[in-house]
């Protein structure tokens, strides 16, 4: 009974952990990146933000790091020129990077875009990418900054990455559209 029982607890948390990574999983299945690109891209982000974390000039909360086979783009604000050039080369110290690419704005008091706007215009385009069926949207990642927004990814053909542009102007509200889609295999 001991042994059916601590069986029966494994198979849950088993089935706990599977759930709670069911998006990652997911991810990875629909991803152009192979399992092992996807899972050194994850890395590598996540070693660049838990950096800019440690770092007194560099705020966490200022820049997000994303990676793409090896490619790294930094999205955010800032308040100086030495915080930019610390975030970059933070980025370029760790291993596995082939290039740092970076869309960054001023922080600018009193702007009339604030962050409702932001979570707002992201919603709305989150949802037009995966209302189109032809989209894989989990592979494409919005960021919006100051009612800009930012798209970084691997699609899968020119007119995906087209149309994927053509959905994020459409929203009312957004200033401009900067694509970093990079397609991988080209029908």
């Amino acid at each position: 009974m001991q042994r059916a029982n601590t069986l029966f607890t494994l198979l849950m948390l088993l089935a706990v952990g599977l759930f709670a990574n069911g998006c990652a999983v997911y991810d990875v299945a629909v991803e152009e990146r192979n399992v092992s690109e996807y899972a050194n891209d994850e890395k590598i982000a996540f070693l660049i933000e838990k950096e800019f974390l440690a770092d007194d000039l560099v705020k966490y909360m200022d820049f997000d790091a994303s990676s793409y086979e090896g490619l790294v783009y930094i999205v955010g604000e800032y308040e100086s020129r030495a915080q930019v050039d610390r975030a970059i080369e933070i980025a370029k110290s760790v291993d596995g990077v082939r290039s740092v690419t970076t869309y960054l704005l001023p922080k600018r008091a009193g702007d009339s875009c604030g962050t409702t706007d932001n979570l707002e215009i992201y919603a709305k385009v989150k949802n037009l990418l995966v209302q189109d069926k032809n989209i894989w949207s989990t592979n494409v990642e919005i960021k919006t900054l100051q009612c800009n927004v930012i798209l970084l990814g691997i699609v899968g053909s020119t007119a995906e990455r087209e149309k994927i542009i053509d959905y994020a102007k459409s929203v009312p509200g957004v200033r401009s559209v900067k694509s970093y889609l990079r397609i991988k295999r080209n029908p």
